[in-house]
């Protein structure tokens, strides 16, 4: 175990990662991922969680295991993909929040607004060995059948970008499209503050917000990025209002069937990957692939603290009753469960 970890330290492991990949000989395993994002780990977590598990697994099983990617949303819409993921038709995803709350609503309890103070406890509260995390994978994992790699934030806080004008108090927003995921949590954040939440899917959010159909969209910066949101939208407003998870699924069944020594690989490699893509998402972020990228051609804007108060005034009671009325006691405690993580690591 200690051998694997130290390769998985070495600079050595990227080209020969890539060495593996371009070998002729045939691989006894093969995990293929799919995932909506750019394949480029300088652009997106998901691109940067692939690339090192990909070059780790083939590395370290020498060449045993063949790591296939699909980014881009090559296979489908986030929750098509997780359904190919538990029917067998594809070992594994990382999907974001919208596409596994059709799989497992509770994932919903993250959409409480301005729930986490700031990144550092959200990095430390979502994931897999978080007090919080190992519960809530616990539960989904019964519950989808499906095997959790690994849990991460979306990329960074959701901001707000429109085409109308700055955002800078709950005023602001009033009448406003905002595109939102197909969740009923998003949808009542924006319509607590007084917008029209426009629900789409994440390939017309773009033609969307281009013809008007959207006045605007809520999404972390590395995603505004990547998706070049600032060709179609004219202010960022910094709203910091809620932060969700992505979620790293395997087929149960395929996971089970690996050996010791290859599901060794897979664990460790998991991790690994999971934590170079919550790293990524912060240097995206700060880098010129992300809020400074995007401040060239937007009007960037933070909202006042005192101004988002009156936003979680307004936004926080409006989630919490759709919680407890849409998913019981179980909803109920399951958010319980998270505050009081919260809480422990302020």
């Amino acid at each position: 175990m200690k051998l694997l970890k130290s390769i998985g330290k070495t600079a050595a492991v990227v080209s020969m990662g890539m060495l593996m990949a371009s070998s002729a000989f045939a691989a006894d395993v093969t995990i293929r991922i799919g995932h909506l994002n750019p394949e480029d780990p300088f652009q997106s977590h998901s691109g940067a969680m692939t690339a090192v598990f990909k070059s780790l697994v083939e590395t370290a099983s020498n060449g045993e295991i063949e790591v296939k990617l699909y980014p881009n949303g090559q296979l489908g819409k986030d929750n098509e993909v997780i359904d190919q993921v538990r029917n067998g038709l594809l070992e594994s995803s990382i999907s974001s929040s919208g596409g596994v709350a059709q799989h497992y609503p509770l994932v919903g309890v993250f959409d409480l607004p301005f729930a986490f103070p700031n990144i550092s406890v959200a990095s430390k509260v979502i994931t897999k060995d978080s007090t919080f995390g190992k519960k809530f994978v616990a539960d989904m994992e019964a519950k989808t059948g499906l095997k959790t790699l690994g849990l991460i934030d979306s990329g960074g806080f959701f901001v707000f970008s429109n085409n109308e004008r700055p955002i800078k108090s709950v005023e602001d927003m009033e009448g406003l499209k905002i595109r939102t995921m197909t969740l009923p949590t998003h949808e009542a954040i924006i319509s607590s503050l007084g917008g029209k939440p426009t629900a789409l899917p994440w390939a017309e959010v773009y033609t969307a917000l281009q013809t008007g159909t959207a006045d605007g969209q809520m999404n972390p910066v590395p995603i505004i990025a990547f998706a070049k949101f600032d060709e179609v939208q004219k202010y960022l407003s910094i709203s910091n209002h809620v932060i969700t998870p992505y979620v790293w699924f395997m087929n149960q069944e395929f996971y089970d069937g690996l050996s010791p020594e290859h599901k060794e690989i897979v664990d460790w490699a998991s991790e690994v990957a999971t934590e170079s893509g919550r790293n990524m998402s912060r240097v995206i972020e700060a880098s010129n692939k992300g809020l400074p990228l995007l401040a060239e051609k937007m009007e960037v804007n933070a909202i006042p603290p005192a101004e988002l108060e009156k936003f979680a005034a307004s936004a926080q009671p409006a989630v919490r009753k759709l919680i407890e009325e849409k998913y019981g006691e179980e909803g109920t405690a399951m958010l319980d469960t998270l505050l009081a993580d919260i809480d422990a690591n302020k």
